[in-house]
């Protein structure tokens, strides 16, 4: 029997709701059949500055998924980054008791409570507790502990945690709006789940998302995760580049570089211009479309230091040889991949969701790689109860905090 999955990605720049239909029992590949994307408004850098603004957009949004699905929404895995987001590595060790019996999945339950007793300050709670790998009697590297005799089981477990006022209120919108909480799911994350090939995870790859606010990472190796980290910065700032650059308003900016930008400023004839609607000037006037190029670069250049500096500080920058995967609507930029590779001095690809059907026609795009990316986390970690259309589509009540086990 066909089941929904619902998905809410709530970014600076748009407010996205996807509707998906899979067969659990076949490939799990998705068939969208509704999409609601509107102007993101009362967010800045992934943080609710405007409750009533972000509520009104989120209800925009799913009321459009609702018209074009046929289905009535009544829960979403919802999409979270912000610079607030932080995350630690901890390892948890329990004691098996009946050794000659095997690990069971409480075993495995309570080394992972055991890895998330960690200190943390009163304004901050946990999202993820995510296992990189166990440990069964010293031996390394294991992936599934359960059924294995031991006496001794640890795990190595990546805990992400964010500042409660932000988490609260950004639940409180998507609530406000009519719409329960599936889980809450760090974007990063939730990208890595539609852009990434198990051989990238498995080698070693950094997931870069430059999204409208944020920009964010997250490391991949030996198939888990192993860091992320959220940096503010985006594409709203290289918008304001472009904005202060050439004196014109915002929302003019943001056209100019869609249309016209472009991240190696060489590869842009001198010659070539463009028209502008500047302050001031009652009439466009003409600007060199390499002087736009030139702004873009420069912004672009210092956006690669900062993600290859984030990167070194991990401590895994030896460890990727699948290099980079950009996703984000700035990853769309022409010219960006070269300008990335040249940077850090790593292999660069332009990450786009893949084995799509249904309506499609926009999604194939680095900028929807968080959007498609948590129908893929519902479905492979907390698959949903079936339900038939055009009943409503009754998925669990919240649980923010997800704590992942083998199988």
């Amino acid at each position: 029997m066909e089941q929904t999955v619902v998905a809410l990605d709530i970014g600076t720049t748009k407010v996205c709701t996807l509707v998906a239909e899979f067969d659990p029992a076949g490939e799990h590949s998705l068939r969208i059949v509704g999409v609601g994307t509107v102007p993101s408004r009362g967010i800045r850098r992934g943080v609710v500055v405007d409750l009533g603004e972000v509520t009104a957009a989120i209800s925009e949004s799913i009321a459009r998924a609702e018209r074009t699905s046929g289905y009535e929404i009544a829960s979403a895995y919802v999409g979270l980054s912000g610079a607030h987001v932080n995350a630690v590595n901890s390892r948890g060790v329990v004691a098996i008791s009946r050794g000659e019996r095997g690990i069971h999945p409480i075993d495995v339950q309570r080394a992972l409570e055991a890895a998330r007793a960690i200190e943390i300050p009163q304004n901050r709670e946990i999202l993820h507790v995510i296992p990189r790998s166990y440990i069964v009697d010293g031996e390394e590297g294991v992936r599934d502990p359960v059924g294995m005799q031991a006496y001794r089981l640890e795990v190595e477990a990546h805990i992400v945690t964010g500042v409660t006022t932000s988490i609260r209120n950004l639940v409180k919108c998507v609530q406000n709006a009519g719409v329960e909480i599936d889980a809450l799911v760090l974007e990063p994350l939730a990208s890595g789940e539609s852009v990434l090939t198990p051989i990238e995870r498995d080698m070693g790859v950094a997931l870069v998302d430059i999204g409208g606010g944020t920009t964010d990472i997250a490391i991949f190796i030996e198939g888990s995760i192993w860091h992320t980290a959220v940096l503010p910065t985006g594409g709203e700032q290289l918008t304001r580049d472009v904005a202060v650059g050439l004196r014109t308003p915002f929302n003019v900016a943001e056209e100019i570089k869609l249309k016209y930008g472009h991240a190696l400023s060489q590869s842009i004839m001198p010659d070539e211009t463009i028209r502008v609607s500047m302050f001031g000037e009652d009439a466009q006037q003409p600007i060199s479309r390499r002087f736009l190029a030139e702004i873009i670069e420069a912004r672009m250049e210092e956006t690669f230091e900062i993600i290859l500096k984030e990167i070194k500080r991990s401590g895994y920058d030896g460890l990727l040889p699948a290099g980079v995967v950009l996703c984000g609507g700035t990853a769309e930029l022409p010219g960006i991949r070269d300008l990335a590779r040249e940077v850090m001095g790593l292999p660069v690809r332009i990450g786009e969701p893949q084995d799509l059907q249904g309506l499609v026609d926009t999604l194939h795009s680095p900028a929807f790689a968080t959007s498609v990316g948590l129908l893929h986390w519902g479905i492979n970690h907390d698959l949903p109860e079936p339900v038939e259309r055009p009943r409503n589509t009754s998925l669990r009540l919240p649980t923010w905090l997800k704590v992942f086990l083998p199988g």
